[in-house]
């Protein structure tokens, strides 16, 4: 069953309230979308957001690097090869890991659509029904607080707070109020998104600690590539650490893991360059005892269909981070995930489940 034509087109859907972290601030999701035909007309699909701060990848980029350099490469070759494809992918193209995410989505999306399974049964069919988290956009304490209380009153029960851009005085006063509005039954989750230097980061979360602030865990307190000092983290508190853009490539986990530098792992299929490199970093992660988390970009529905599917496909993945659809102030997506407040129901229908995208 060979591979027959790959296209590309571009969505921008608005955000009800603009995403606020330490590295950026998103107003409008914009995506690269991938249509893979192959032969007896099956079709799949793929996502690609530009997030230029984080994978250093944008509009422009994603499509250039599919049509000049994947697109050429798959155009006419069998899907059933597909170890080949995924190998080929990685090999004709370094970094470029968002426009690789959203070819392999589509490439995965047509094999279990082949095999008339979901894509999550096909992978491993772990579970069918996820939970994910909210996110709260870093902003003014009281705006947080304000922003907790309502997701809280809309059904979630874990929260990701986003903390990093202040001084650290400034994000402990977000979380008292935070804690402050929702009270102690509501689980809390810091994203630093790379905000703090490493002892900056132990006498935050230390202080956090000693006020009782009760933090299940804090990703990515320090910048990417220093694992020195990631590590200087996790050693030095109690709270769980996640890694997340430490973490992109199998390579960079397995270093992560050797050192035992984080307690835990955030896969996104943009970092990794899709669902055949996320498995290997799940799978290392497993043999290591060492948990993961998938996350995701601010991106649509197509986006976070697949990521659910990877993610309800694996045991150790224990924890989801799938609120970006939830986030837009339109839906343009057919088919796919299904979301009744926090719970994700995953798609009966074979391959991912969408149906069609409107533009």
């Amino acid at each position: 069953m060979k591979i027959t034509q790959l296209e590309t087109f571009r969505i921008a859907v608005p955000l009800h309230k603009p995403f606020k972290t330490a590295l950026r601030t998103v107003e409008v999701a914009e995506a690269i979308v991938v249509k893979l035909t192959c032969e007896n007309n099956i079709v799949g699909w793929g996502e690609a957001p530009p997030t230029v701060v984080i994978t250093g990848d944008s509009l422009a980029s994603i499509e250039s690097a599919i049509h000049h350099v994947l697109k050429p490469a798959l155009i006419g070759q069998s899907l059933l090869n597909h170890e080949s494809l995924f190998q080929q992918i990685n090999a004709r193209l370094v970094q470029n890991s968002s426009a690789k995410a959203a070819v392999d989505m589509a490439i995965y999306d047509c094999l279990a659509q082949h095999c008339n399974l979901p894509l999550y049964q096909l992978l491993g069919g772990y579970q069918s029904e996820l939970e994910t988290d909210y996110t709260v956009s870093v902003n003014s304490p009281a705006e947080m607080g304000e922003d907790a209380a309502e997701y809280v009153q809309q059904g979630f029960d874990v929260l990701k707070i986003k903390v990093g851009k202040d001084e650290i005085e400034t994000d402990i006063k977000r979380i008292q109020e935070i804690r402050k509005r929702i009270g102690y039954d509501i689980k809390i989750r810091l994203d630093a998104n790379q905000g703090w230097t490493p002892k900056a980061a132990v006498r935050a979360i230390r202080t956090m600690e000693d006020l009782g602030l009760e933090i299940e865990l804090v990703e990515q307190p320090v910048q990417a590539a220093d694992i020195e000092g990631l590590k200087q983290v996790t050693d030095g508190v109690d709270t769980l650490i996640m890694a997340d853009e430490s973490v992109f490539t199998p390579k960079q986990a397995f270093e992560v893991l050797k050192t035992r530098s984080a307690d835990l792992i955030n896969i996104k299929l943009m970092k990794a360059g899709g669902i055949y490199q996320a498995q290997k970093i799940n799978a290392f992660a497993e043999v290591c005892g060492v948990e993961c988390m998938v996350g995701s970009m601010i991106e649509t529905r197509l986006g976070i269909t697949a990521a659910a599917h990877f993610a309800a496909s694996k045991k150790n993945i224990t924890r989801f981070d799938f609120d970006a659809p939830l986030m837009l102030a339109k839906d343009v997506i057919v088919g796919g995930i299904k979301y009744e407040g926090r719970k994700i129901m995953m798609p009966t229908t074979s391959g991912l489940g969408i149906e069609r995208i409107h533009t």
